[in-house]
């Protein structure tokens, strides 16, 4: 019999979520996440809009199910996840799991993301986009970002720039994030990796609209990880 996602299990996870200038975007985010019993880590990583106002208001609905944090400044997504790993070994979870905040992960895929760490399948998680729904850029980028992931860090992954992946408070201790950009998808899988912490794949659902097509990995940013991995290694 497959195993179904308990309150309990939901109870003992926390979503980090960085969020830099999502205030149009953010809100259905956090409270679909909250209405499925989950609870968060959400790092205000500088925003210059109203994104922390609007963290706020949907905190006042959930109040036990946000906890808030914020950078003065912008300082990219790998230090605004960093962050939030950090933050969230205070709440002293079993599972941890990062997405993106500006609506193109879905809380639906929660329950099937977190599943392998509960039923001890694995103590990571990648959740893996549908390639073939991707814009033709993104899908390049991406697919490139692959090849260069099994080139410097020895590993095969179907989607190495996802930004939904979960991982044990166990594992979580095992590894060290430094990036500050996206290179921290990279990086994740990397010290997954290196520390023998074994991993699933799972498939996720991708919500894009031309604010998320906007964002990410593109043929630009691929070039910028390419010349973070190529410094890392020395």
């Amino acid at each position: 019999m497959e195993y179904e996602i308990t309150a309990e299990d939901k109870n003992e996870t926390y979503v980090v979520l960085p969020a830099y200038n999502e205030a149009t975007r953010i809100q259905p985010v956090i409270e679909a996440i909250a209405e499925k019993g989950y609870n968060m880590v959400i790092v205000n990583d500088g925003s210059l809009d109203n994104t922390l106002d609007v963290i706020l208001e949907s905190k006042r609905k959930y109040p036990n199910r946000i906890h808030v944090y914020s950078l003065l400044i912008n300082r990219g997504v790998g230090i605004a996840t960093q962050t939030g790993f950090d933050a969230v070994l205070k709440y002293n979870p079993k599972y941890i799991v990062s997405m993106d905040s500006d609506g193109q992960h879905s809380a639906d895929d929660l329950d099937n993301v977190i599943k392998p760490l509960v039923t001890g399948e694995a103590e990571a998680v990648i959740g893996v986009r549908p390639l073939k729904d991707m814009p033709f850029t993104r899908n390049f980028a991406n697919s490139i970002m692959n090849l260069l992931t099994r080139i410097f860090y020895r590993v095969d992954v179907s989607d190495s720039q996802t930004g939904f992946r979960a991982i044990t408070k166990g594992a979580l201790n095992k590894i060290s994030i430094n990036a500050t950009g996206y290179l921290i998808s990279s990086e994740f899988i990397r010290e997954i990796n290196d520390n023998n912490i074994p991993f699933a794949e799972v498939p996720i659902e991708t919500i894009y609209t031309p604010e998320t097509q906007a964002k990410g990995t593109n043929v630009t940013v691929a070039i910028k990880i390419l010349l973070q991995m190529i410094k890392h290694q020395f």
